[in-house]
């Protein structure tokens, strides 16, 4: 007579195998899901929060010991106004001149001269970066 084999008792000897595996995908894919939704919030922050003004530096001339000029190439929307923060740095490498220049044509896409007077003769101008007016 062949024996039969009887069912283990539910809950007696822990969980199956499948059951595990079933957790661990769980946690994972929570895991996963809160990284997607961090990921995504700071997306819409940036976003939400970052410049419509920006700019570069095209080049630099040190026109005389306590004169630099810049020309800056500026994108802005149409009606926005920004601020663009200009540095120049002298041969010890400390700041001899910095400049808000507010930008405020109707233009999208354009170059500024810029002059800045310094307090000794420069080494090297800067762009620090642009905003729009009103931002810190």
């Amino acid at each position: 007579m062949a024996a039969q084999r009887e069912a283990l008792p539910d809950g007696r000897y822990g969980r199956s195998a499948e059951e595990r595996a079933n957790r661990k995908l769980k946690i994972i894919g929570g895991t996963l899901g809160v990284a997607l939704l961090g990921f995504v919030a700071w997306a819409g922050v940036h976003y939400v929060t970052k410049s419509d003004v920006s700019g570069q530096l095209v080049r630099f001339k040190t026109v005389s010991p306590t004169s630099v000029q810049a020309v800056l190439e500026i994108r802005k929307e149409k009606g926005d106004t920004g601020v663009c923060t200009v540095r120049s740095l002298g041969e010890d490498g400390a700041e001899v001149a910095r400049k808000d220049v507010t930008v405020d044509r109707r233009e999208t896409h354009f170059t500024e001269l810029v002059t800045l007077r310094t307090t000794a003769r420069a080494r090297t101008t800067q762009l620090e970066g642009c905003r729009t007016a009103g931002s810190q």
